[in-house]
């Protein structure tokens, strides 16, 4: 029996609207500062030896980047040699990070997501598009959720053909 019916794309055609957070994602290399390298025996910093290698480190490496400076090891280091790092960076490096990636990710995308509108998907509804290749953070998601939901008819997580319902708007009753 053959069926001469033409294909039909529901997915397409469902009025979904897909948002991918890797959209937020930043554009710029990220590149550690690790000050742990120039501790002696990587634990104690010496103020002088600190200030002479800093001042010989090659900073033109880190142009148009986002440099992460942080210690990690279980040295106490003084507030100074952070803001030390960040003196001679800022003129190269796109930003100057305190700490890992992850919670550079985390910070990047809150700001990121200040600019959202939300209101533009009012009585939408959206998917929020899971599977990334980059390193999303959850509270990126959880952030989304909570810009949209006041204004989405409903959200949606994964994939336009395979989704998770996390919230729909109850229909009004006359």
């Amino acid at each position: 029996m053959e069926n001469n019916k033409p294909l039909v794309n529901r997915v397409a055609n469902s009025g979904l609207i897909t948002i991918n957070l890797e959209d937020f994602f930043p554009a710029e290399e990220l590149v550690a500062f690790d000050i742990k390298d120039y501790l002696y025996m990587e634990l104690m910093l010496k103020e002088k030896d600190f200030r002479a290698s800093l001042k010989e480190h090659n900073w033109e490496q880190y142009q148009g980047k986002h440099l992460l400076v942080f210690c990690s090891t279980d040295a106490i280091v003084p507030v100074w040699a952070f803001m030390l790092v960040t003196a001679y960076a800022t003129p190269y490096a796109s930003s100057v990070f305190n700490g890992e990636a992850t919670a550079f990710y985390q910070q990047a995308f809150q700001r990121a997501l200040l600019n959202f509108d939300a209101k533009q998907y009012e009585a939408k509804r959206i998917v929020i598009k899971g599977c990334s290749n980059k390193p999303v953070p959850v509270s990126a998601y959880v952030e989304l959720t909570r810009l949209l939901q006041p204004f989405a008819q409903s959200i949606m997580y994964g994939e336009p053909c395979s989704t998770v319902p996390i919230f729909k708007r109850p229909r009004k009753t006359k």
